[in-house]
């Protein structure tokens, strides 16, 4: 997606040349799948929706998203929410209905990292971490000993949570025995059934991976979530999706938490549109992003890499293999625009420098993910861009 801005530009860091203030930049955006916006068909199917009052439960158009959603997943019923976060706290109160019990997530889950500990201020809920190995799964052998039942001195586990694509690890699909194996553990092992909820923001990348219907990759599970406003391109809202007392009482409580809304059925025709006609396309994002990996990956610098085999949908990490890179610094340096690289030849049409927005803080790795609005010829600009700023690293750590 390009967008043009006429900010000066300077140099970043170790990174030498003087500043193309004088340039107007294209800017390729890959922070997030987040950034994406409707396109003018969703606008249109927006703008006709039929609505009501979904507090009464008489919106039309939210009632048919649920219903279509619930479907999808081979679940009763859905509840159309304003976001992911909430659609995972949701979860997480009808499932541990009593205070004081524990969750079980991975230590890398949004969950757990990005919800500001909403289990703990206002679910009364424990989370309990597995650390999670590099595909997203944990070892099934540490969950069993982190369940908690009898002892009266302990808290009681009450749901396990798992992320499905896995946003920290890259966009992995969680492997369907590894889910299998838990839900036996949770359902067969434990005289406590320990509920089962999938945060699955990114649940169709899985689908279209594994080219599988949603169904089959979250079968026995209590609830799952989706979000609309990622890579679907919808604006706002995710669909929570479990049994039809599991709904009714997630209901009940999303009133408590501000999320009752009125005439919502705008913002679900958005996501009727999503299901219907950005689902199918997702498999174009997963070839662009393995587009750029492949390209990076070609490049055989000792100090940034990605793991080729491992690129599974439009999430990519960019590792660094160098004590003094860091992912905020390689950020800065694919946004800014040097004097040097124009007179390199690294522009897009008419001689612009080409900023790369990418996802980073103090990590060692830099995050880009993809999503409808990034063309082919975005992508051929951001590794024009990623393989400049790469060989300059490697001249400057030689």
């Amino acid at each position: 997606m390009y967008t043009t801005n006429n900010q000066k530009t300077t140099s970043y860091g170790n990174v030498t040349g003087e500043s193309a203030s004088a340039t107007r930049n294209y800017t390729v955006d890959m922070r997030s799948d987040t950034i994406s916006s409707p396109s003018k068909e969703m606008r249109k199917a927006m703008y006709e929706a039929v609505v009501g009052d979904d507090v009464y439960g008489e919106d039309p158009t939210v009632i048919e998203l649920e219903n279509k959603s619930a479907k999808l997943f081979g679940m009763e019923a859905g509840l159309f929410v304003p976001s992911g976060t909430m659609a995972n706290l949701l979860a997480i109160m009808v499932h541990c209905s009593r205070r004081g019990t524990e969750a079980i997530v991975g230590d890398l889950s949004h969950t757990f990292l990005y919800e500001q500990g909403g289990a703990s201020h206002i679910a009364g809920v424990q989370l309990a971490t597995i650390k999670n190995k590099p595909d997203g799964t944990f070892c099934l052998n540490e969950f069993r000993r982190k369940i908690r039942s009898s002892d009266c001195h302990e808290p009681q586990t009450s749901l396990a949570i798992v992320e499905n694509t896995h946003n920290m690890c890259g966009g992995k699909v969680l492997p369907l025995e590894w889910l299998k194996e838990l839900v036996k553990i949770c359902k067969e092992e434990n005289s406590n059934k320990i509920a089962l909820h999938m945060d699955g923001a990114r649940i169709f990348n899985a689908a279209a991976a594994l080219k599988l219907p949603i169904d089959q990759i979250v079968k026995n599970f209590d609830s799952v979530c989706f979000c609309l406003s990622k890579g679907l391109t919808a604006p706002v809202g995710s669909v929570l999706v479990g049994s039809q007392a599991f709904i009714n009482e997630a209901r009940r409580l999303r009133k408590a938490l501000g999320g009752g809304m009125r005439q919502v059925g705008f913002l679900a025709a958005a996501g009727l549109y999503a299901l219907d006609e950005i689902v199918p396309k997702l498999g174009e994002d997963h070839y662009k992003t393995y587009k750029i990996a492949e390209a990076i990956h070609k490049l055989n610098s000792p100090n940034i890499q990605v793991d080729l085999p491992t690129v599974q949908t439009n999430i990519l990490l960019i590792h660094l293999r160098h004590e003094k890179l860091a992912g905020d610094k390689l950020a800065g340096r694919l946004a800014t625009v040097t004097q040097k690289e124009i007179d390199d030849g690294v522009v897009a049409d008419g001689n612009k420098g080409i900023v790369l927005k990418v996802s980073a803080r103090d990590w060692e790795f830099a995050r880009i993910v993809l999503y409808q609005e990034i063309s082919e010829l975005d992508v051929e600009l951001a590794i024009k861009k990623l393989s400049y700023v790469i060989r300059e690293y490697d001249e400057l750590l030689r």
